[in-house]
């Protein structure tokens, strides 16, 4: 028998019920809540982390303003799925060694731009609104090789012309659509608007608010909204956590296991969360620092520990795992020789470069970060973490090498970890690289350059990659003593 589909009226007929230890409902009244808050982006991210940050805040202090208004960006999927069950969604915790449930109701209505562009210019314009979240993914703002908005992108275009006109017609960008509500917001009550980016973008609110500014600044008729922006909006800086695997069908099975109901919503998380945000606000906002995130003045630090311990960690694990013939970052860092390598890549090379952040152990963080990595259930892949390296490693891996180069010190482990990359990007252009029995081909933007750059000799390809400017820095390709670790390591994976 299939069991009812999660909504309002079947969870609150399941409360006739005892429910497991391991659920719990949602934490406010979601028929109590109204909408102070748009979200642009609504994937299953968000719903893992923002919207449960939010729905806490609200409990903790009782205020119903706080409800969300989620906006999906390329189809209506997320739509059909939230729909039917009035916003309601489970969010399934998978550890190591336990499971649990928890419902969230803080997502009060859900727009799809295609067909509701309009619901979402009024909701952005009402003063009611004080807040705008986005996770739209970096490839979302529709940047330009300079890292400005692409104003020659057609649907950029369409979406300024829109705004200039200040008409209800679908929207094509997240950016352009944000863009579109400032217009009608200006327009209408002008209250001040604090906006939010989650996007795992360095500087992310400063990037986000240069996007909107350029904008702005495009069209004669938007110049009077881009002088009231100035002055009424705000784009705080973020960094958040959480690793959130896609959801599948097991998870999905274990969840009406526990709930007794069916959840087309549902989305999955680590236990591990984390939020900080700049403390830099147009107006009123959720208590998020009642439900744990942490408020602060200044992003930098954080952002950084996490770019250079978890995600510079991350990809050499999944680099000289998958070389290791390993599939997942689990398996990688059960491995002791490569755990140990992660470990003094962490210590030696990494931790010096970096300032604690207030109340921060980051040997503490160290040590989370390889837990985290090793719970089986986040299912992340070598090859999936491995992907797109020439762009991920300037900040994850080349940074740290040339604060240490800059301080006298050679990165001993970093130029392992570099050679690496430069073994995994030759053995998969030669489609020789076979992980789990799969032969895995070179999966980066630069795939063609790439190639070219590692043929030949170890030391050929080391100096190929070294010289390639748009990925390492001068200081570190130039720098002779690194050159000379990185061939002699790479010497280890070819033999």
């Amino acid at each position: 028998m299939t069991p009812p589909r999660l909504s309002l009226a079947t969870w609150h007929e399941r409360l006739r019920s005892p429910l497991p230890e391991q659920v719990r409902g949602p934490a406010v009244d979601p028929a109590a809540l109204t909408v102070g808050q748009v979200h642009l982006g609504l994937g299953a991210f968000h719903r893992a982390h923002q919207s449960v940050y939010t729905e806490d805040a609200a409990a903790a202090t009782g205020e119903t303003g706080w409800g969300v208004l989620g906006v999906t960006q390329r189809s209506a999927r997320v739509a059909e799925q939230l729909d039917p069950q009035d916003g309601l969604y489970g969010v399934l915790t998978a550890g190591a060694d336990a499971t649990s449930l928890r419902l969230v109701g803080s997502l009060r209505q859900v727009a799809f731009p295609g067909r509701q562009t309009p619901v979402v210019l009024d909701a952005l314009a009402a003063p009611t609104t004080h807040v705008v979240t986005l996770t739209v993914t970096e490839k979302g703002y529709r940047r330009g090789p300079d890292g400005g908005l692409d104003l020659a992108d057609p649907d950029v275009q369409a979406d300024l012309a829109a705004a200039a006109a200040d008409s209800d017609e679908p929207a094509r960008t997240p950016v352009g659509l944000l863009v579109r509500g400032l217009v009608r917001r200006a327009k209408g009550a002008g209250t001040p608007l604090t906006v939010v980016c989650c996007d795992n973008l360095v500087d992310n609110g400063r990037v986000l608010a240069r996007l909107v500014g350029q904008a702005l600044d495009a069209s004669p008729a938007l110049v009077p909204v881009g002088a009231w922006a100035r002055d009424a909006v705000r784009f705080p800086c973020t960094m958040v956590d959480r690793i959130v695997p896609a959801t599948t069908d097991a998870h999905r099975a274990r969840a009406t296991d526990l709930l007794g109901l069916h959840d087309e919503g549902l989305v999955v998380g680590e236990p591990f969360t984390q939020w900080v945000v700049e403390d830099s606000f147009a107006g009123p906002r959720p208590a998020w620092e009642r439900a744990g995130a942490t408020l602060t003045h200044d992003v930098a630090p954080y952002e950084r520990a996490k770019l250079r311990v978890l995600n510079g960690t991350h990809s050499a694990l999944a680099y000289l795992g998958a070389l290791r013939g390993h599939a997942t970052i689990a398996q990688a860092v059960a491995d002791p020789d490569l755990a140990e390598l992660a470990r003094r890549y962490v210590d030696d090379d990494v931790l010096p470069t970096l300032v604690a952040p207030d109340g921060t152990d980051l040997a503490a963080y160290r040590d989370d970060v390889l837990t985290r990595f090793a719970n089986p259930a986040t299912g992340h892949t070598t090859v999936q973490v491995a992907m797109d390296g020439s762009q991920k490693l300037p900040l994850r891996l080349l940074s740290t090498a040339a604060d240490r180069l800059a301080a006298g010190a050679v990165p001993h482990v970093a130029a392992v970890v570099l050679a690496g990359w430069v073994a995994y990007v030759r053995a998969a252009a030669a489609g020789e690289l076979v992980v789990a029995g799969r032969t895995v081909p070179l999966d980066d933007p630069a795939a063609a350059v790439l190639a070219e750059a590692t043929r030949g000799t170890p030391e050929q390809a080391v100096d190929g990659v070294l010289a390639l400017r748009d990925v390492v820095p001068a200081a570190v390709g130039e720098h002779p003593g690194f050159r000379a670790e990185v061939v002699s390591a790479l010497h280890t994976f070819t033999r």
